[in-house]
This record gives C-alpha cells, structure tokens and sequence, in this order.
C-alpha cells in the first residue's frame, strides 16, 4: 500500500511538469510585452515609443495573461497527458471535453437549485466565470480534479473493444462515454462539498500567511528537503497557482497564487510595487548564490591532486545552477555523502528568503539569472527591489561557503574532490561511454552508435532490459520502476554515465541527469524499443 502511495505521488509529480513549467515560459513573455510599454524605457529609448511596438507589447501581454484565466483547464489537459499511461494525445482531447461538461453540468445545476448568484459581481460570493459559464469558484483545483479522474478512467478502459456494430464506441470514444456520467456526478456533488474545501484552504492560507516568517522559512526548508523524493513540486504549486499563494485583484479581476499575481501585475502599468505574495516564489536565491558558495567550498577543500577533476564536475554545475536554476546535479554530490551538509542547505535556504521578506524585497527569482533579469530589470528598481535581492544572494554566497568549509572539514565529509580511491565522481565523455558499451546487452541494430553506448550503459546498471518496467523523465530525472531495484549498480551509473545522483525507493529509481535527461531518455527508450510509448 505504501509503495502504490509512492508511486503514485511521484507520477502525480511528474505529471505535473507538463502545465507547470510551461507557465513561466508565458511570463516571461508577458514580461517582454512589458519591456515594449515600459513608460521609463520609452524616455530612455525614444525609439519605442510608436504604435507598432508599443501595440505589440499591449497584444503580447495582454494576450497572454488569458492564461492565467484559464489555468483550471491547462491543468487539466496536462495531467491527463502526464497521467496517461498511453494514447497520450486522446486522454487529452477527452480531458477538454470533460472540463467542459463538467462546467456546464455544474452551472444548469446550480441554476435548478436556484444556487446561481445574479448580482452584478462575482467577487467574494465564491463563484466565478470559467470560460463565459457561472460556476463555483474552484480555481485551479477544478483541472487537477478532472485531470486525475479522466486519467484513471482513460487507463482502465482505453483499450475496451466491441464487436459488430458497437465497433465504433470502443477504445478511447468509450472512455469518454463512461466520463460522462461520472463528470456530471463530480458536478453536482462538489455543488455541495466544495465551500466546505474551501473554507478550509483559505483557513489553511491564513494560517500560514498568520505565521508570517515561520511559515515562510517552512515553505523554504521544506522545498528543499523533499528533493530526494521527487516531490518538492507539490509544496510551491500550490503557492504558486492556488489561493494558499495570495489573492489579489489586479486591473479589475481577481487572481490567486503568487505567480498569478504577478504575471498580472508585471502587464499591467497601473501597478507600482508587486505584492508581497511573490515571496513564494523567491526560491531562486539559493540556486543562484547560496549554492555557488557551496561548490567554492567544496572545491577548496578538495585534495590538492584532486583539485582539477573537483573543478571539471563544478563549473558546469555552477553553470546550470547560476544560469537556469537547475540544482540537482550540485544536491546529489553532497546529499548522500553528507546528509547534515544537505539539511544545512535546506535551513540556509528558507532563512535567505525570510530574509527577503523582512527587507520588503519584490524581485522574482524562482530559478535562475536568466529569469531573475528578464522578469525585474523591466520593471523597475521601485517595483521589484531587485539589487537588495542580489546584495543578500552575496551575502548567503558568503554564508554557505563558511558554513560549508567548516562542516566539510571537521567532519571530513567525502564531498568532491576528498572521494575514497575507486569512488571519486567523474564526468563522463562521449567517447568514453562509446568504449563502455555493455557486451551482454542485446542492442538494437537500428540505434545509432552515440546512443548506444550510453543506452546500453544505464540499461546494464539499471540490470538489463528484462529488468526495467517504466521508463519516464521529469525536468532533470529519468525516473524508472524496476521489477528488482537491488541490481541497480549506482556507481557505474554516476561514473560511466554522467548521473550526479540515484534515489532508490521501493520498485522507483530516479537517476539525476540533469538539463540533458530528455536525450538519455530518448537514448535508453530508443535502445529498448519502446518509442511507442511516448
């Protein structure tokens, strides 16, 4: 039971990459619109200030913060595509259909229940307009809902065949007939149940808004902390995207969640200073600064004869980490080695954005440089406080890097470069994974020759083809579920593939790879023949 439990938060998890990080990709574009309307850029750039850029910066932010309206039915289609354990591209068609029944059902039953409000605001009655249609105000949490069922009922009967004239209702047009009453039920039930569930997310998010700083620190260590599992994602999104974030209105609507926030204040000119709730999406900080101080540390400490191997490792992942906030690579090289040393970042971590708090700071940072410039240099110093959030970043630079001296050195933690002989990290050349191909590995004759090597690698450390049952992927993960996890061989992994950490819970194996886990996993389902499974 617990391992089903497991496993399914982790695909939950996964799943939800899919809306979740194409979100940002929107602000980012909202931001640019912005950078086009800019009053103070347009004094200083006499250039920009003519209709077709101006317009189009208008179009372009104006455009997109539609997204931010509709995030019920992202979610919605995206969780259904992560869930789907196959005919990906169905389960979301389906997905759209159940949404839009369910809103539809929804409000013809709350109109015969004489439950409809008719004023002429919505705001504060706890119902809303979700695509033209009168409905309970059920926010982002109405896709994830829909997106979890239409999966379970894709999965179980996606594949029922008919005989004779019922031929044309099997497959995935009979998940949509069962979906049906099932989405009607959930409509009207949730009429009734759903403002239990939301009095108690917003007592859950005045809670946590009451406890100020504590809650704030919380959110950070905790974030943090569950990078082992998988599951960070599931403590910042609901932050990010749900009420427990903050809710504010912003040109005349109302929105929930931090980032949503934000996104609508950053098109709109009106606003002169962000709201607070974008504290929680600070984490940035630590990606940015505290965790380059950990590598200084890590590399100064190393083994002199070590020194330029310790290097070769670190600057690529201080890279990834300072420029797209990708931390994992720099997390798994200390996480295992030195747990105390991870449960100290975590702690530095959420007191660097408590930090931010206490100095009123507004920037955006929840990853990494890119970002961080993109979203706060157009908009401002007085709107974001953006060089306050670079001048406590060099302070917690500063901090890790002590801090993380000293423990490695009285502990004498075996962080890189200070590794036991036949156990030093190391990267892992193109050509060097080319001269490791596994001989007792059948290979696919049509696999090219690059990819084979490294295929063949992983699927002999993870213990052979007949061993591995699933093979998927998040941001920086190959997660697998494998029939017999103890023939996993983690150091042939980290040492002949590249991998900076393996995570091992019950029949779930997560191999961290980094920004260029998309091609490994192309590679290994390429190598097992499984495209078809995409």
């Amino acid at each position: 039971m617990k391992e089903k439990l497991m496993d399914g938060m982790q695909r939950f998890s996964k799943a939800m990459f899919i809306p979740v990080l194409i979100l940002p990709i929107a602000g980012i574009l909202i931001a640019i619109g912005n950078l086009f309307t800019n009053a103070k850029l347009i004094e200083t750039v006499p250039f920009l200030d003519n209709p077709i850029t101006m317009g189009f910066g208008t179009i372009l932010s104006g455009s997109l913060v539609s997204i931010l309206n509709n995030l019920g039915l992202i979610f919605c289609i995206g969780l259904a595509v992560g869930l789907a354990n196959k005919k990906k591209s169905e389960a979301g068609f389906t997905a759209v259909l159940g949404y839009l029944v369910f809103i539809n059902a929804m409000n013809k039953f709350m109109e015969i229940s004489g439950l409809l409000f008719e004023g002429e605001s919505l705001q504060g009655t706890g119902q809303t307009m979700v695509l033209g249609v009168q409905v309970l105000d059920m926010g982002v949490f109405l896709g994830i809902i829909l997106g979890v069922v239409t999966a379970l009922v894709h999965n179980k009967f996606c594949e029922k065949e008919f005989n004779n004239a019922f031929q044309i209702y099997g497959g995935t047009r009979f998940v949509f007939i069962l979906l049906i009453p099932v989405v009607v039920l959930l409509a009207i039930a949730f009429t009734y149940i759903w403002p239990f569930f939301q009095s108690g997310i917003n007592s859950l998010g005045t809670l946590i808004n009451q406890s100020g700083n504590f809650g704030i620190f919380l959110y950070g260590m905790l974030e943090r902390l569950l990078i082992p599992t998988g599951l960070h994602h599931l403590v910042y999104t609901p932050f990010l995207y749900t009420s427990l974030g903050g809710i504010q209105e912003v040109g005349g609507q109302i929105f929930e969640g931090a980032r949503n926030i934000y996104f609508a204040e950053i098109a709109d000119p009106s606003v002169s200073i962000l709201s607070p709730s974008v504290i929680w999406d600070a984490r940035g900080i630590s990606k940015m600064f505290g965790l380059i101080g950990a590598c200084l540390a890590m590399y100064q400490t190393a083994s002199p004869e070590n020194k330029n191997k310790a290097k070769a490792i670190l600057i690529p992942a201080v890279v990834t980490s300072f420029v797209a906030g990708v931390t994992e690579p720099i997390e798994f090289s200390f996480m295992f080695v030195a747990p105390l040393l991870f449960v100290v970042h975590a702690v530095l971590s959420g007191l660097s954005m408590v930090v931010l708090n206490l100095l009123n700071v507004r920037a955006i940072g929840p990853n990494g440089f890119i970002d961080f410039l993109l979203y706060n240099v157009p908009l401002g110093i007085e709107k974001t406080g953006w060089p306050m959030y670079i001048l406590v970043g060099l302070v917690f630079f500063a901090i890790y890097y002590f801090t993380f001296r000293f423990l490695i050195t009285t502990f004498k933690y075996k962080t890189i470069g200070r590794e036991d002989t036949g156990q030093e990290t190391k990267l892992y050349s193109k050509n060097e994974y080319n001269e490791n191909k596994t001989k007792n590995v059948p290979a696919k004759e049509n696999v090219p020759q690059e990819e084979k090597g490294l295929a063949s690698t992983i699927v002999a450390a993870l213990g052979g083809p007949e061993n591995i049952n699933t093979v998927t992927n998040c941001y920086t993960r190959l997660r697998l579920t494998l029939h017999q996890p103890d023939k996993v061989d983690e150091l042939a992994l980290k040492n002949d593939t590249g991998a900076s950490g393996v995570i091992i819970k019950d029949h779930n194996v997560h191999v961290v790879y980094g920004l260029q886990v998309n091609s490994v996993r192309k590679a290994v389902d390429h190598y097992l023949g499984r495209e078809s499974e995409e």
